[in-house]
């Protein structure tokens, strides 16, 4: 039974993969943006499953899971960051790149944001995309092989290759409209799995009151907020919201929902959604720990207590479905970060550096290539099933953060911003990230990024080098600022500033 349900979620994707194939690939703004087109309901709820993946239903479980309830600062922050990034970067963004010659990619807006005149801009921002991505898209690959192995007893290779392949074919087939759609229904997918398991588990231990009794008698300090955590790790945990100011997958919803207007409705129906999903997935994990301690048994991998749930406590069918809540996690995120490592090589290398009279087909076809070769390269980086899939996202969540959070921001509220400020900044916050986690410098005995999120640091390095070379440089020019102005004007008018 639980092999029917993964059947038939197996079988939607595809048939959504070719729905999208026939409606909207004809061209490479409609294969890689949709002909910015989106609806509002699709574009929040493909932002947040593309956001999340299987992280939610088995990074942060985990983590609650391990250290108790104080892991929710990092879900915390996560609903502080997204709640600013729609506020502050979806309306001006969805205005600015169709003001700047229809940017596509976010290396293209970079560019045209300075009047083309950026193209080391725009080569640095495509590197970072793909390296960070193809990291990125390996999380999720190693989420699927270690679902596939605890689940279902396959090898973990096979679970990575399975993931992948159905993957690949939907997106490859179908472009952005379907990578959308794909997106729409997984995220209600998880959404229902998010809130049936942990009132489930609840539900068979007692209720809550019964719940937290349990985790309060044998782990106290696991039912604080506070206890265990020190003033940098609150920061730390806090600071994953700051990322999301420049996540390529995420902000790329924004460029394509229909209308900046419609990014009032786009934030309510995001945010509402991953305030509940979020809270089911803290739940899962403190719920989980709470039956683990009442049915003590050999449990060894923190990461799956989702999937041991879905099956302990509901019907193959309903387990199946569950377990396709996670699948659905996996693909959405993994599907977004395809097509847009896919877009970048296409529009940001191909395009603008190899064949600039390539015709739309030619770049059609190109993504499609693009998608196969990333997916090929994160591929073999999954392979290593001891990869945490928790920290392989902190690691990319962290270097696309820094690298192109403070340049959206300032790009979008700062008329003074200079074409060298933008490319030291983003140099200098991606270089610091990686510095942070890879020098071999520890603090108190510990690792830098152990001690302080890597991502702390690379931002406000980022923020103060593209602010200070901006202003060491020439003023940009009159026709640059006049843009600015415009845009900001646009955005008053719909009354979203």
């Amino acid at each position: 039974m639980i092999y029917f349900s993964l059947g038939l979620y197996f079988l939607l994707m595809l048939a959504i993969g070719l729905y999208g194939y026939r409606s909207s690939t004809a061209n490479l703004s409609e294969y890689m943006l949709g002909g910015r087109s989106l609806h509002p309901a699709i574009g929040a709820l493909s932002a947040g499953a593309s956001d999340m993946s299987g992280w939610m239903l088995m990074g942060l479980p985990g983590a609650v899971y391990l250290s108790g309830l104080s892991a929710a600062w990092i879900a915390i922050g996560l609903c502080i960051g997204a709640y600013l990034n729609y506020l502050l970067v979806a309306p001006r963004l969805r205005i600015y790149t169709e003001v700047a010659n229809d940017a596509l990619t976010l290396p293209d807006f970079f560019a045209d944001r300075f009047a083309g005149g950026a193209p080391a801009l725009r080569i640095a921002a495509s590197v970072i995309i793909v390296i960070f991505f193809t990291l990125y898209t390996s999380s999720g690959l190693v989420a699927g092989g270690k679902l596939f192995e605890s689940a279902f007893g396959a090898g973990y290779s096979t679970g990575v290759l399975l993931t992948a392949g159905v993957v690949v074919v939907y997106t490859v087939i179908g472009g952005f409209l379907a990578v959308s759609l794909t997106d729409f229904v997984q995220g209600c997918i998880m959404f229902l799995a998010l809130v049936l398991v942990p009132l489930a588990t609840m539900d068979t231990l007692g209720g809550p009151g019964a719940t937290l009794a349990i985790v309060t008698e044998q782990r106290p300090e696991f039912a604080s907020l506070l206890k265990g955590t020190t003033t940098l790790g609150l920061i730390s945990a806090l600071a994953w919201g700051l990322g999301y100011f420049g996540q390529p997958h995420i902000i790329v919803r924004f460029m394509a929902i229909r209308s900046a207007a419609d990014m009032v409705s786009a934030r309510w129906i995001g945010m509402s959604w991953m305030v509940i999903a979020i809270a089911g997935a803290v739940a899962t994990g403190f719920t989980g720990l709470a039956w683990q301690l009442a049915n003590p048994s050999d449990f060894e991998e923190p990461e799956t207590i989702f999937i041991v749930l879905a099956q302990v406590l509901f019907h193959p069918l309903v387990a199946g479905f569950l377990l396709a809540a996670i699948l659905a996690a996996i693909m959405s995120t993994i599907s977004s970060q395809l097509l847009v490592s896919s877009s970048s090589l296409t529009e940001d290398f191909y395009r603008t550096f190899v064949r600039r009279s390539a015709s739309e087909r030619e770049l059609v076809a190109v993504g499609r290539g693009s998608v196969l070769l990333v997916a090929a390269i994160a591929g073999g980086l999954a392979l290593d099933q001891n990869a945490s899939i928790l920290s392989l996202v902190s690691n990319a969540w962290a270097g696309f953060g820094a690298a192109f959070g403070p340049l959206v921001l300032l790009s979008l509220f700062w008329a003074r911003l200079t074409a060298a400020g933008a490319l030291a900044g983003m140099l200098a916050g991606a270089a610091t990230v990686l510095a942070w986690v890879y020098w071999p410098v520890t603090a108190d005995g510990s690792s830098l990024s152990t001690w302080l999120y890597e991502i702390v640091p690379g931002f406000l390095v980022a923020l103060a080098t593209t602010i200070g070379v901006s202003l060491l440089t020439r003023r940009p020019p009159e026709v640059i600022r006049a843009r600015h102005k415009r845009v900001v004007a646009l955005t008053r008018r719909i009354g979203a500033i």
